[in-house]
């Protein structure tokens, strides 16, 4: 048998067990649950379902926003914005940071050092990390760090796929 059939066969095998585990015996993630307490600026909700969310947004945002995803470091034209201006959530247009606690993390997506308001977004326990999600839709925005610049010392290290920017405003 020649290498390279052998290499498809296990790559093969490999794949199949695989997607045997995850249709069969992994435990699906459980459906995220707004923490108590959480608020919004104005009570505003947007609630819709998983399919409705898939159906209305792009592949790239859905898995982000919708999946917890992350998207490359420094593929969000994003990071290098300069005007001033405001960010809102991709998927509700909830204002979220403005471009004056915008700074330059090095690290590849957009920072901020404090949301627009406090309850624009909301924080939750991710393992090692603490996600940032939107208070409106609950969507993934990313994390917050505890290394940034005065006042806060706080990094908002935002997914760009999932922030609109809005020049001037």
């Amino acid at each position: 048998m020649k290498p390279t059939y052998l290499f498809l066969l296990i790559a093969a095998f490999v794949a199949g067990t695989l997607w045997l585990y995850g249709a069969y015996i992994a435990k699906p993630r459980p459906p995220h649950k707004r923490p108590a307490g959480a608020t919004s600026p104005g009570d505003r909700r947007v609630e819709k379902t998983d399919a409705d969310w898939k159906k209305i947004l792009p592949r790239s945002v859905y898995t982000i926003t919708r999946k917890q995803g992350t998207e490359w470091p420094g593929s969000s034209e994003l990071t290098d914005e300069h005007r001033q201006g405001v960010y809102d959530c991709v998927c509700c247009h909830n204002p979220l940071f403005r471009s004056v606690t915008k700074f330059d993390s090095h690290t590849g997506w957009p920072s901020f050092y404090a949301p627009i308001v406090p309850n624009a977004v909301y924080n939750e326990a991710d393992g090692n990390r603490t996600e940032v999600r939107c208070s409106v839709c609950d969507a993934h925005l990313g994390h917050v760090f505890n290394d940034g610049p005065e006042p806060t010392g706080l990094r908002y290290c935002m997914n760009g796929v999932a922030l609109v920017f809005e020049p001037g405003k």
